[in-house]
């Protein structure tokens, strides 16, 4: 596990238009959880285009809780932050733990939390010395850098973990 502090974030250019399409059906398009607070739930085995559907899964989710569309520069570099660290969470799964499960997305207004279940043994690490010339392995460096925080979760007797990692809302 590794603990960071958030990094200012860059101008990651304009929203995309025809962004926020519904939900897909394998996900749960309702709020549940906690009051004050707003998960939502994307099953992930068996669907294809796996990090396009979790990225448009979770940026719907950013939608409906009014982080999107974006009124500054600084709501739309931590919109885009938060999409960034689910395409690597779930492309890590896809490259390093059998495929992911499922991913999960929570709110409580102060915190965004992002849970990618997977099947894997391995653990996730930012590859050491960091080289931002050499191709891959960049992944868990960027969750590193963009979030407050990240780890692992496992279940003991089972197979598979929850890699999650924690953005600080915008305020």
């Amino acid at each position: 596990m590794s603990t960071t502090r958030q990094q200012p974030p860059g101008d990651l250019g304009p929203e995309p238009h025809g962004v926020g399409a519904a939900a897909p059906a394998t996900g749960s398009g309702a709020d549940e959880g906690a009051p004050g607070g707003a998960v939502r739930t994307l099953a992930l085995g068996s669907a294809s285009g796996i990090v396009p559907l979790a990225r448009d899964f979770t940026r719907q989710a950013l939608y409906d809780w009014g982080w999107l569309p974006a009124a500054t520069a600084d709501r739309r570099a931590a919109a885009e932050d938060v999409l960034l660290v689910v395409s690597e969470l779930v492309t890590n799964a896809c490259l390093h733990a059998e495929g992911p499960d499922e991913l999960r997305v929570a709110c409580d207004g102060k915190v965004l939390r992002l849970e990618v279940t997977d099947r894997g043994a391995g653990q996730p690490a930012p590859r050491n010395p960091h080289r931002a010339g050499r191709p891959g392995g960049h992944g868990m460096f960027i969750v590193q850098r963009l979030c407050l925080d990240w780890g692992v979760l496992r279940t003991p007797g089972a197979p598979g973990k929850t890699v999650w990692a924690e953005l600080a809302a915008p305020s």
